[in-house]
């Protein structure tokens, strides 16, 4: 919690001073009691008191006056609230590897299945772009706060030969850099921008993973990265099995030198799980919303409470 105008929370210690106070006043008020010789006297000439029910009340009164004193220092509570611009560039690997089928039904269905669920999953706000690497890297659908394209584009993608990670990273750059120029208006800042990458395997042609970590930093764009799939992946190619465990550490390179976050994914269930968090971070913020009138408000009715149990209790107010 943080407040707006803390110098008021210095009121804390005056409510403070007030509890001593009453403290010492009901230790005064018990050594004036024994002073009476004759308890049973002091019984028939002493008011009733409502004893711990008079405690109550100040208690109360305390209590409302440290809440109002908190409330007046205007504090402020971090919620999550939807990005008001951001673009993000969704790239997923097409390679032949991704025909795999140790996670179910295959690498590249479960690919496609979440990577739907993620559109669905960022604010309508949130401009969203996809595209597809394989042998080569292809923009299929530019920025757009559209999502049924998005959606079409991923159903209807189609496996190819090698992986450019490379390839996909600066195509997706372009994409951004392409977008922000024809959206942004002179002098404005340009949107938070970042890439989503999938990918089963190891750059294998096109440029390479550290020209593209270069351009990536050089325009301030993360990369987040997804290694999907397990270490027992193999695919059939021209009557071969061939082996084609997931590569973790390119990924994990291009997340940690970007900025961005890496994760891994051994299933569908997780693979839709890193989706979800990702969503979050990127179609969400952080901000500080000022919540005075909660402490008010509270403060408010603690000091109703003192003043309704104390005229119940004794008729009076004081």
């Amino acid at each position: 919690m943080h407040f707006l105008n803390a110098a008021w929370l210095w009121l804390l210690l005056i409510v403070a001073a007030l509890a001593g106070l009453y403290v010492l006043s009901q230790l005064r008020r018990s050594k004036y009691v024994a002073r009476f010789s004759n308890l049973e006297l002091l019984g028939s000439v002493a008011p009733r008191r409502p004893g711990w029910r008079r405690h109550l009340t100040f208690a109360l009164l305390l209590a409302g006056l440290a809440v109002l004193s908190v409330g007046v220092a205007q504090p402020t509570a971090a919620v999550r609230v939807p990005s008001d611009r951001a673009t993000v560039i969704l790239a997923i690997d097409v390679s032949l590897s991704m025909e795999a089928t140790d996670v179910l039904p295959s690498r590249i269905q479960a690919a496609k299945t979440a990577a739907t669920d993620f559109v669905d999953l960022l604010p309508g706000r949130i401009n969203l772009g996809l595209v597809d690497f394989g042998g080569t890297a292809s923009l299929l659908v530019s920025p757009t706060v559209e999502r049924d394209p998005v959606k079409h584009a991923i159903s209807g993608m189609q496996l190819q030969n090698s992986t450019a990670i490379g390839e996909a990273i600066f195509t997706s750059l372009q994409a951004i850099n392409v977008f922000a120029q024809s959206t942004t208006a002179a002098g404005s800042i340009a949107p938070h921008a970042r890439i989503v990458l999938l990918s089963d395997g190891s750059n294998t042609v096109g440029r390479g993973i550290d020209q593209a970590i270069a351009a990536a930093r050089a325009a301030k764009v993360q990369v987040s990265t997804i290694a999907f799939g397990t270490q027992d992946g193999t695919v059939t190619y021209q009557g071969q099995t061939i082996p084609v465990p997931a590569d973790d550490a390119a990924l994990s390179q291009i997340a940690s030198q970007t900025g961005g976050s890496f994760h891994t994914a051994h299933s569908a269930g997780e693979l839709e799980s890193v989706y979800r968090d990702i969503g979050s971070q990127i179609g969400y913020t952080t901000k500080h919303k000022e919540i005075s009138w909660r402490f008010l408000l509270i403060g408010l009715l603690l000091a109703f409470g003192a003043g309704g149990t104390s005229m119940l209790w004794s008729g009076r107010l004081v």
